[in-house]
């Protein structure tokens, strides 16, 4: 990884950006109290360092001139005593710097997931998700060391070198000379780990996967677009903080315990030294050792290696940490596109009306919402992009359904993701309820527009857990209520876990069309007021198209919708239907006035049709033998043929169980031998309701021919009829 590569290599930038360290020493501003009494507790482990071996030499010249046993005896355990002082006061200090370091992860890390939050969707579009990630993983940590291994550890080595040297020169200037010269001879590697720290590190590596997870998935396109359309960014910062917190508090139980394990090391060997050293002084008043300021000497210089060594290689550590302070500032400076007015209003209460005046939008270049190192690319285009709607008009009033159709690439889903105000026009305005939605809060807008995508976004959590996601207060009362909605249910009650069931990454242990009716049970959850749907069944295949289609219904009632769909047969009901090519409404109205027109719409749908329809349409159908009872089934349980709309019938049937087998084997056999027709059986209590989706010239003979049959009860095969 990049800050790996940059710790290793000494080819580190020379030359930081201003203002870099002093925006560091901004940033740690919160723990200047923590700061300052670690620096002071760094003054005081230096004195202690060096008072010992000016201790230890005081000893030998009490020896040496004769002197007092119980002084010398008194000097022995006063460094014993400094040997427990330093250990404790080392300990605080260890607890310092881990308060610091820790602290500034969880300061950094919760910073950049609250800016994050702020991009517009063009920026996770853009983004390498694991290059995102590695900022708040790998440059946070190599921040932290700037605190805690590198510029705090830099004053610590700066006051024990100086103090130290101070007392061998006074001592003897030529001795030490000659010892530094020769110092370089006894560096040694600086620390090694223990197997004890590994049990520590196995959690806070489990959490630290856990939050990596979590910004995997919220940090992805259709993540990042989910957490926006329900208003969740506060939320996910405060869930996300509080798995940071848990890291947080690992790391301080794993610096102190290693802190321990050095400390109870450098007790043994202080009070082993104290022991030799009041020993040998009573063996040297005996005149068996040397004076003692060769003691001191050798002693001091003991101190001397572990800064040298340190101050070696601090300044490539120190540049290592300012790059990642810069990597993570890099993050934090880019800008916000779509911003808040401070004075932002509501959605009107009731209905909600949808308006586009004379709108022209191009998203943006890529420097303006992107880096280059988190797209993998040297430089970014500056160019704007190409404008993709030419001065857009249409108005959806509340409670009606406005289609969007078109080609690929026309522009309807960016007119989607301007509703709910994920794009900023570049002219024009985007209105709800007349309301400009700039000047509407993001928390309103959330709670007004829902939207449904054909790839509707699910995290890996339980079925309940992604419902309550647009909705955390909702009952199970509730929860239930939307499942039945979306034709769920019944599903979900089938499960061992019922609403505790995990559906995986993404959703991927449910079908598609159970992923779809479960983003549209989390929909109704919501009650949002305006619905867009962006081919929701697209990638459905038709027995899954009519189960969503039926929670469609139930989700569009009373709202205002606006719904885009290749499938034309999907949007004949709507109140407006609205053609757009290459950014522009070409053609707008019903669908029979759109088919009446013979324009783009019209050549669009017999396009359609004519790729499902067989080659003759006009030859007889040939038939499986087992739908020549269908007529005789028909003829005999029908109640009623309803004309829902040009292209759909519907006929209620009067049968028990057996005749709805029958029904559905004979449907299957249907749909196997007429691919262009579409049939959905359901129970309404004692009825059977059977919805048949046809071409609209064989929905006028079939209805005719039911109506007929219904009177006569003549048996007669329905798809016969069309093929005559």
């Amino acid at each position: 990884m990049l800050m790996r590569s940059a710790m290793e290599s000494a080819d580190v930038p020379n030359k930081i950006r201003k203002g870099t360290l002093k925006r560091v020493l901004s940033f740690a501003r919160p723990h200047r109290r923590t700061l300052i009494a670690f620096l002071a507790i760094t003054v005081v482990t230096a004195v202690l360092a060096v008072a010992t071996p000016v201790l230890a030499g005081r000893v030998v010249n009490e020896i040496s001139g004769g002197g007092d046993s119980g002084v010398v005896v008194g000097i022995a355990l006063l460094i014993a005593g400094l040997a427990v002082v330093e250990a404790g006061v080392g300990l605080v200090e260890r607890w310092l710097s881990a308060r610091i370091g820790e602290g500034l992860i969880y300061d950094l890390r919760r910073a950049v997931v609250g800016h994050v939050q702020k991009m517009p969707i063009a920026f996770f579009s853009r983004t390498r998700t694991g290059a995102l990630v590695s900022r708040l993983n790998n440059d946070v940590i190599g921040a932290q060391r700037a605190f805690t291994s590198t510029l705090s550890g830099v004053v610590a080595n700066i006051i024990q070198l100086a103090l130290a040297l101070g007392v061998m020169l006074t001592l003897s200037w030529q001795v030490t000379v000659i010892a530094l010269a020769l110092l370089p001879v006894f560096v040694l590697p600086a620390r090694r780990m223990g197997r004890r720290m590994a049990a520590l590190q196995r959690e806070a590596a489990g959490h630290n996967a856990t939050m990596t997870t979590q910004m995997t998935e919220r940090f992805s396109a259709p993540g990042a677009t989910l957490v926006k359309l329900f208003g969740r960014p506060k939320d996910e910062a405060d869930e996300f903080g509080a798995r940071a917190a848990r890291v947080r508090d690992i790391g301080i139980r794993t610096a102190m315990t290693t802190r321990v394990f050095i400390t109870a090391l450098t007790l043994v060997s202080s009070l082993a030294l104290a022991l030799v050293y009041g020993l040998g002084g009573w063996f040297a008043l005996e005149g068996r050792l040397a004076a003692g300021t060769v003691v001191s000497l050798a002693l001091l210089l003991t101190r001397l290696y572990t800064p040298l060594t340190a101050l070696a290689n601090a300044r490539v550590d120190v540049m290592s940490a300012l790059v990642s302070f810069e990597r993570v500032f890099e993050v934090l400076d880019l800008p916000p596109a779509i911003t808040e007015k401070p004075d932002a209003t509501k959605v009107p209460d009731g209905p909600v009306s949808v308006e586009f005046d004379d709108v022209r939008f191009a998203y943006p270049s890529a420097d303006k919402v992107s880096l280059a190192s988190l797209e993998e690319v040297k430089t970014l285009d500056t160019r704007g992009g190409e404008e993709v709607l030419h001065g857009l008009s249409f108005r959806a009033e509340a409670g009606q359904l406005v289609a969007l159709v078109g080609s690929s690439g026309a522009g309807k889903s960016t007119i989607a993701g301007l509703v709910p105000r994920l794009y900023d026009v570049d002219s024009g305005a985007v209105r709800l309820s007349d309301v400009d939605v700039r000047d509407l809060s993001f928390d309103s807008i959330r709670q007004t527009v829902g939207v449904v995508t054909q790839d509707g976004h699910l995290f890996h959590d339980t079925i309940g857990a992604n419902l309550r996601y647009a909705r955390p207060d909702a009952t199970d009362e509730e929860i239930w209520d939307a499942l039945r909605g979306a034709r769920l249910a019944d599903l979900v009650r089938s499960l061992p876990d019922g609403l505790e069931t995990v559906v995986g990454e993404r959703g991927y242990r449910l079908s598609g069309g159970e992923r779809q009716r479960l983003t549209i049970a989390r929909l109704l959850l919501a009650r949002q007021r305006v619905v867009i749907l962006d081919e929701a069944t697209a990638h459905l295949d038709s027995e899954s198209e009519a189960a969503v289609q039926e929670a469609l219904a139930e989700a569009l009632a009373g709202r205002t919708a606006l719904v885009i769909a290749h499938r034309l047969s999907t949007i004949r009901a709507a109140d407006q239907i609205l053609v757009v090519e290459a950014g522009e409404i070409v053609e707008r109205g019903t669908h029979d006035e759109l088919l009446a027109a013979e324009g783009r719409y019209a050549e669009l749908y017999r396009t359609q049709f004519r790729a499902a329809e067989p080659a003759e349409p006009a030859a007889p159908v040939a038939l499986p033998h087992a739908l020549d009872d269908f007529g005789a089934l028909w003829q005999q349980s029908l109640i009623e043929v309803q004309r829902l709309f040009p292209t759909r019938l519907r006929m209620v049937l009067d049968g028990d169980k057996g005749t709805e087998a029958r029904l559905r084997e004979l449907v299957r056999a249907e749909e196997a031998c007429c691919p262009f027709f579409a049939f959905t059986v359901t129970r309404e209590g004692d009825r059977l309701v059977l919805d048949t989706d046809v071409p609209e010239a064989a929905a006028v003979v079939l209805d005719e021919m039911a109506t007929a049959a219904l009177r006569s009860r003549e048996p007669r095969d329905p798809l016969a009829v069309v093929g005559e």
